[in-house]
């Protein structure tokens, strides 16, 4: 029989289905990786979505506004929006000054809690993203581990029929090809989607950064006014 003749008559699904634990254990932790990968990447694509459109909608309302209490309202219809968290956390502090002291008189602790809301929204937009680097990093060995035991189970073969046949290799190549697509398969998109989303992840936390200092900005401009009243924060 001619190799053209027998590849047509094989069927490539029999040659990969394999009671072997050791090739079924590689084959079974790539999907899980690639599963759990695909979840990871389409719940992060819809968090970005939402963060990125919430954000835009609060910054317009916040350039709009001139007091800090009307903003603090405003903030609370955005909860999926970062620069709303990171305004909270501003807000508070200059709150909790106002109403004890009656003005601002540490800036410094102001900025610091800034840069503490921003901290504390960038681990939560990074949040599952080592599962993605894991995986990118982990699938190939997996797969490679699996490609050489394949390789070694055809070669086993070849030396027990001692014959030459395709029909008697077949099988453990088979495995071994499937096993290097499937950590392929698990790794190329974990990798495009990291870069992809701590790509995002900087640019929301530039945009954090600058929020910030708008913020503060804003804050100065407020309590240069000679009546708290017009401060725009509550002292009840």
């Amino acid at each position: 029989m001619t190799p053209e003749i027998w590849i047509a008559q094989v069927n490539f699904w029999d040659l990969v289905t394999t009671k072997e634990p050791i090739p079924l254990a590689v084959m079974a932790f790539l999907v899980i990786f690639s599963l759990a990968s695909w979840t990871i990447i389409f719940s992060k694509w819809a968090m970005f979505r939402r963060c990125t459109s919430s954000n835009r909608k609060f910054l317009r309302a916040f350039r709009k506004s001139e007091r800090l209490d009307l903003i603090a309202t405003t903030a609370q219809q955005f909860p999926d929006a970062p620069l709303s968290v990171v305004f909270d956390f501003g807000y508070n502090e200059v709150a909790r000054q106002v109403n004890s002291k009656g003005r601002i008189v540490n800036p410094l602790a102001v900025e610091r809690t800034l840069q503490l809301g921003v901290g504390e929204e960038i681990a939560k937009l990074e949040r599952n993203m080592n599962w993605l680097a894991t995986t990118a990093t982990v699938t190939p060995f997996i797969g490679l581990f699996g490609t050489v035991w394949g390789i070694i189970g055809a070669f086993q073969a070849l030396g027990l029929t001692g014959s030459t046949s395709m029909r008697t290799v077949a099988p453990g190549i088979a495995n071994a090809l499937v096993a290097t697509a499937l950590g392929l398969a698990a790794a190329i998109p974990a990798a495009v989607f990291y870069n992809h989303f701590g790509n995002t992840v900087k640019e929301m936390a530039a945009r954090m950064e600058d929020f910030s200092l708008e913020f503060l900005n804003l804050t100065e401009r407020t309590f240069e006014e000679p009546q708290m009243r017009k401060s725009g924060v509550s002292v009840e």
